[in-house]
């Protein structure tokens, strides 16, 4: 019963084992219109090489929110995020294909004793560290083909990639270096100290890669998006889908979207009484398109409000990013570029539309060109516009972008604020953009 009281602050800090679904442990309940503070382990990495995982991250268990029912949707308003990670190891990746049946991310087995997920510790460091707790033989699925180690200011501004050395020492902590909250289950990835282009600077950004609403079927957290999702697609374990049509039920939770960071505002569907929204994989920065497939996972608080919004049955995200973070025609007008349009149209006879706003479809898909034809579905749905029409305006008020490869984007637009009204989302987009 304390899972359905309703509390107008709720704090989460437990997690799943890799799995999003409507039979997952609820956090509890927060109210409509109330703040919600989590504190999360990294993902990406440590449960990758962590084998009892079932996908790839490690997130909140789902938080459900007040008056939410199937068919509306969440705001949800993140007020802060802060990285409590020192520093974090990162790469491209290798498969151990002994190490796993279908999916390396998923279903995972002791390649030695055949054990299903097993349970496992660690001796020593490196990347045979991760050890299969009934057999000794290395259990992981994952090493690195290109890996490198990052060691972060105190103000979380820079990072800076270590030598061997460095790397080594901070195997040494990997627990302490990477600030495991209590209730993780993942080995740290710092314990694989992989050391390549040492003394590289790159400047930080913290954001969320995997936060969203429940899937009203079980899938790995990973794969609830619509390019990771086609692993899914006549995968013989337990989370395997028969069609294309099958993973329509994702929420895309799961993005890595670099502009879901601080100040923003991501609206996610209700496909699940209650929304259960769940959070993870922060990243202390990424680059857009997440060109490696991974970027630096680190532990971390988020604190973000939420908002029911009734009726707006979307099929996956819309996010209003950081003014900053839209495209240069993308922003709202200036005084003086309204002043210049209504010149314009005095001198031709057109009378400008003023009252618009931007928006950002998310689309996933198996490519880049599929993700983007889902975002143009999304969006004519959601706006009532011919294809035509979204293609037009996005080229002439918006564009897209690479959240990741290989199926990730976010199509911006400047919309007519009367079409945003009739959804039920004007005053959301007004309140993030001071209109």
């Amino acid at each position: 019963m304390a899972q359905r009281e309703i509390q107008p602050e709720l704090s989460v800090d437990k997690y799943t084992l890799g799995l999003v679904g409507p039979d997952q442990e609820w956090a509890g309940t927060v109210a409509d219109g109330g703040t919600v503070t989590t504190h999360t382990p990294p993902a990406c990495w440590g449960p990758m090489i962590t084998p009892s995982f079932r996908g790839g991250h490690e997130v909140t268990r789902p938080i459900r929110v007040e008056n939410a029912e199937i068919g509306d949707a969440i705001a949800i308003k993140i007020r802060d995020i802060e990285v409590t990670s020192v520093a974090t190891s990162t790469g491209s990746m290798v498969e151990r294909a002994d190490a796993f049946g279908d999916d390396p991310f998923v279903d995972h087995r002791c390649p030695e004793c055949g054990t299903d997920w097993p349970d496992s510790v660690v001796e020593g460091t490196g990347e045979e560290s991760i050890r299969c707790a009934e057999c000794g033989a290395n259990a992981s699925a994952f090493g690195f083909e290109f890996g490198y180690t990052v060691a972060f200011d105190d103000d979380r501004q820079v990072g800076l990639t270590m030598d061997a050395e460095a790397a080594d020492e901070l195997a040494d902590r990997a627990e302490a270096a990477m600030a495991l909250p209590e209730h993780s289950r993942q080995h740290p990835i710092v314990l694989y100290k992989p050391s390549e282009i040492p003394g590289t600077l790159g400047h930080l950004r913290p954001f969320l890669g995997n936060i969203g609403t429940t899937p009203p079927i079980e899938m790995p957290d990973s794969h609830n998006a619509g390019d990771f999702g086609q692993f899914l697609i006549g995968a013989d374990h337990d989370w395997g889908l028969e069609t294309e049509a099958d993973l329509e039920q994702r929420t895309d939770g799961h993005m890595d979207v670099n502009a879901v960071r601080e100040g923003a505002v991501l609206v996610c569907p209700v496909k699940v009484d209650g929304g259960g929204i769940y959070v993870g994989d922060m990243h202390a920065n990424q680059g857009d398109g997440e060109l490696s497939l991974h970027t630096t996972d680190v532990s971390g608080r988020t604190t973000f409000d939420v908002e029911v919004i009734e009726g707006l049955e979307l099929a996956g995200p819309l996010l209003l990013p950081n003014e900053s973070d839209l495209p240069h025609i993308s922003k709202p007008f200036t005084d003086a570029e309204l002043e210049r349009g209504r010149d314009l149209g005095v001198e031709y006879g057109v009378e400008p539309v003023e009252d618009v706003g931007p928006i950002q479809i998310i689309g996933s898909g198996a490519t880049i060109n599929d993700a983007t034809e889902n975002a143009f579905a999304r969006a004519s749905d959601l706006l009532e516009m011919s294809e035509g029409e979204v293609r037009a305006r996005c080229t002439f008020t918006g564009g897209v972008e690479i959240g990741r490869l290989p199926g990730v984007v976010q199509l911006t637009m400047l919309a007519p604020m009367d079409r945003l009204e009739a959804r039920g989302i004007a005053e959301v987009v007004r309140e993030q953009y001071d209109l």
